[in-house]
């Protein structure tokens, strides 16, 4: 497993940020995994994800947005952490030459990243993976947030709590029906936005998690026709 901390510059913040990749021997794709707003790329959510995925031959690089990197807890402007997405797929494509990218991440960093590939399709980004879609503020539904995906041209995969108060799904299925074969939800149940489950659901946080998991490597090699090795269960531990 190759494990290495990096850090790359983000222009429009003048400053540079921290990376770190999860790589395996035998990985096949690499996603590139954005923090959600309240929480940097250390945050124990994004931390397990990316062992699990790694366990099934799915690299990962996380970074951190500058605000969060500078200790700030409110976020930056949209033209910092659209300069931070485009800045992070360049770093990921040199720290993992010849594999695929999927991009993304938790939240807003999967929000972000969407908005970037709206605008202009990136370079070497295979597809998109959203981890809790904040399709609107909490008890607030609307879908406003997500008309920019119409414009998005490569697959996405969206996975989605049924509990979540940031994404209503009377409101989030129609939203991915109308984009067609590009996009695909996957309902966890009894999820909120944070994937957490109630006790009285008889599954752990960690059963959750092999289920997302699993689903990320699932969709993206039917997505991109990758031969991943035969699947290996998760070792990593629970929450």
């Amino acid at each position: 497993m190759n494990r290495r901390d990096s850090r790359f510059d983000v222009p429009e913040a003048k400053c540079s940020v921290s990376a770190l990749l999860l790589l395996p021997a035998d990985a096949r794709v690499v996603y590139v995994l954005g923090h959600g707003a309240g929480a940097g790329m250390h945050h124990v959510f994004l931390e397990t994800i990316a062992v699990m995925l790694a366990e099934l031959d799915v690299g990962t690089f996380r970074y951190q947005f500058p605000y969060m990197e500078l200790g700030k807890k409110r976020p930056d402007y949209h033209r910092v952490l659209h300069g931070t997405v485009r800045a992070a797929l360049r770093a990921a494509a040199a720290a993992a030459p010849g594999l695929p990218i999927v991009a993304g991440g938790k939240s807003m960093g999967g929000r972000m990243t969407s908005l970037v590939q709206s605008v202009a399709p990136q370079p070497g980004v295979a597809g998109l993976v959203f981890l809790g879609f904040p399709l609107h503020a909490p008890n607030q539904p609307s879908a406003e947030r997500g008309d920019h995906l119409r414009d998005v041209k490569v697959p996405m995969l969206f996975l989605q709590g049924t509990r979540d108060k940031l994404a209503d799904l009377s409101l989030l299925a129609p939203l991915i029906d109308k984009l067609g074969s590009n996009a695909t939800l996957h309902a966890v149940a009894g999820g909120d936005h944070s994937f957490k489950v109630l006790k009285r659901s008889g599954r752990t946080e960690s059963d959750v998690f092999e289920e997302m998991a699993d689903t990320i490597r699932r969709w993206t090699a039917r997505a991109f026709l990758l031969d991943f090795p035969m699947h290996r269960a998760s070792s990593a531990s629970p929450l």
